[in-house]
This record gives C-alpha cells, sequence and structure tokens, in this order.
C-alpha cells in the first residue's frame, strides 16, 4: 500500500468510529503497560470502543504519528478527534471526564 492508501485507511477508521484507539494488543490482552492502562480506563466507563492492534498493522503504526502529530501509542480518537495517550486517558477516568466525553460521544453516534 502507499502511504496515501495508509493515510486514507487511518482517516477512515478514525471517521468510521466514535470511539477508536490505536493500541498494543487487544483490549483481551494489551501488549504494554500504557495500552493496558488506557484499555482499563476505556472499559471502566462502559462504553464501547473500537480498536486497532498496531502490532498486527505496521504500516498503520508507522504512518499514524503523521497524521495525528502524536508520536507514542496507545492513541485515542473520539468523534475524529486525537484526545491524547495513556496519561491524558488515566487523567479524563480519573477526574471523570473521560465517561462524560465517551457517553456523549456514542449518544450523538445513533
Amino acid at each position: 500500500m502507499s502511504t496515501t492508501d495508509i493515510i486514507q485507511t487511518i482517516n477512515k477508521q478514525i471517521s468510521s468510529n466514535p470511539v477508536l484507539i490505536y493500541m498494543k494488543g487487544t483490549p483481551e490482552a494489551p501488549e504494554c503497560g500504557f495500552s493496558a492502562a488506557a484499555i482499563k480506563s476505556l472499559q471502566v466507563t462502559g462504553v464501547d470502543f473500537a480498536y486497532v492492534n498496531i502490532l498486527q498493522a505496521p504500516s498503520i503504526r508507522e504512518r499514524l504519528p503523521m497524521v495525528s502529530n502524536w508520536p507514542t501509542f496507545p492513541q485515542l480518537f473520539v468523534n475524529g478527534e486525537l484526545v491524547g495517550g495513556s496519561d491524558i486517558v488515566c487523567s479524563m477516568a480519573a477526574d471523570g471526564s473521560l465517561k462524560t466525553l465517551l457517553q456523549e460521544a456514542t449518544a450523538s453516534a445513533e
């Protein structure tokens, strides 16, 4: 796939899912501590989310930082906007704002 095709794929994934996390591993088996922490924070909200395992998609792993201007993983997108990585997701979960954001995002998608 060309870089343009991969970027189009990434943009389609982001626009097609109200809540999407790019992570290492899967929600059932995260493959790094940062992904595990972010997933735990997402799961506590009870809101459904989509994920992309970047370890199984090296072309996406390589090019997503060009799209998001965020160098590390995981990366959480809500309604097409980058929220941030693990630290931001965990902080938002702790103050309750993550659940509110995700509920609003999924309610508007229905």
